[in-house]
């Protein structure tokens, strides 16, 4: 089956950063398949980065009976799928984080409710 384009999209995003109130950031939580996709989240970007753990993330997946057992010093931590080291006492933007990216973080020794990765 072809296909055939319509003609070129000329118009402007309107997804920039000037139409929110904050960069959007994405979170997800790896081996955590309760949560289906990674949250968005709109964050200053002079937040700390260590904040996370203790002010953002407790909001998202503090529910979640696995979040209370994480040990943060271990969490491995991905940036665009890749393996990142973010320095906790710098901000998202001093870390490299800017409009839309997507990080996601892996607790180890935690796979959800039972090992069920949920």
């Amino acid at each position: 089956m072809s296909v055939v384009a319509i003609d070129t999209y000329a118009f402007a995003p309107r997804d920039v950063r000037e139409n929110f109130p904050a960069p959007l950031l994405y979170i997800g939580w790896e081996d955590h398949l309760l949560f289906c996709a990674p949250f968005c989240l709109p964050l200053p970007p002079d937040t700390p980065f260590g904040a996370l753990a203790t002010a953002v993330l407790p909001g998202v997946y503090g529910w979640h009976p696995d979040f209370a057992k994480i040990d943060w010093s271990q969490v491995q931590w991905f940036k665009s799928g890749q393996p990142w080291s973010p320095d906790p006492s710098k901000s998202l933007a001093d870390n490299g984080l800017k409009h839309k990216d997507v990080i996601r973080f892996r607790s180890p020794g935690l796979t959800g409710i039972e090992g069920s990765f949920s």
